[in-house]
C-alpha cells in the first residue's frame, strides 16, 4: 500500500476510534475499525511512523532506544512500530496538542513511566514451570489493569472481544462469560480478572485486556514478575 493511501488509513482508523468511544454500544463501528487495521498491516516503518505522529524521525529514534515506543523485525529485517502502539503514542500526542502544548510526546511517555514505577511486584517462585510462571506474569498484568481500570477501559475490551468474535478468534464459551463479565460493576470487573482461581486463570488466557497497559508498563509488569 503506498504511503499516501497508509496515512489515510490511518487517519480513519483514529476516526472510528473516537467513534467508539462516542457510541460504546455500536458492534459495528470496532468490527470496520479492525478490518481497516488489517488493511493497514500490524506495522510500519519508522519514517512513516513518525510522519503520522508529526515528529522528526530522530525524536521517535530517541524514544524507541528509551524503549518507550516498542519496535519488532519486519519482513525485511528492519525495526519497525506495531501499529497498536503506534495509535496509543498518538493519542496521547494529539491530546497534548490540543492542549497547546510545544513538547506533545513526552508528557505521554512521562505518565505512563510513573505508572510503571507504581506497579507492585510479583516474583515468580523458584521451582515454577513455565506454564505457572505465564499464570504469574499474566495475574501481575491484570493487577496493573485493575489499578487504573476506567470503564472506557472495559469499553474497549469489550470491542476487542466483539472482533474476536466476528473473526471466530476465541472460544464462544470464554466469549459469553467475558461478555458478562464486562458488563458488571467495575468493582466486580477488578476482582474477577485478579481472581487467583481456576476460573481467573481461565479468563486471562482469552482476555481481551490484552494491549491495556503502556509499554513502560508492560516491560514493568515483565520484569518485576521474573525479579
Amino acid at each position: 500500500m503506498p504511503a499516501e493511501d497508509k496515512i489515510r488509513t490511518f487517519e480513519n482508523i483514529v476516526r472510528l476510534r473516537r467513534a467508539e468511544r462516542e457510541a460504546p454500544e455500536s458492534r459495528d463501528i470496532p468490527i470496520v475499525r479492525a478490518w481497516l487495521e488489517q488493511e493497514l498491516g500490524e506495522i510500519v516503518s519508522q519514517r512513516l511512523a513518525a510522519r503520522l505522529l508529526g515528529i522528526s524521525h530522530t525524536g521517535l529514534r530517541r524514544w524507541i532506544t528509551s524503549g518507550d515506543v516498542p519496535v519488532v523485525y519486519g519482513r525485511k529485517g528492519r525495526m519497525e512500530v506495531p501499529v497498536s502502539s503506534l495509535l496509543e503514542v498518538y493519542e496521547d500526542v494529539q491530546a497534548q496538542r490540543e492542549s497547546g502544548r510545544h513538547h506533545v510526546v513526552e508528557p505521554g511517555i512521562a505518565a505512563a513511566r510513573a505508572r510503571a514505577r507504581n506497579i507492585r511486584p510479583t516474583e515468580v517462585p523458584e521451582d515454577a514451570d513455565e506454564h505457572r510462571s505465564a499464570e504469574i506474569r499474566s495475574l501481575s498484568y491484570h493487577r496493573a489493569v485493575a489499578r487504573r481500570m476506567r470503564r472506557s477501559m472495559v469499553d474497549d475490551a469489550r470491542h476487542r472481544l466483539w472482533v474476536w468474535r466476528a473473526n471466530d478468534r476465541i472460544d464462544p464459551r470464554f466469549a459469553a462469560e467475558w461478555e458478562q463479565v464486562l458488563a458488571s460493576p467495575l468493582r466486580d470487573v477488578r476482582a474477577l480478572i485478579t481472581e487467583d482461581s481456576v476460573r481467573g486463570r481461565d479468563l486471562r488466557q482469552n482476555s481481551p485486556f490484552a494491549g491495556a497497559l503502556s509499554e513502560a508498563e508492560r516491560r514493568a509488569v515483565s520484569r518485576r514478575s521474573e525479579a
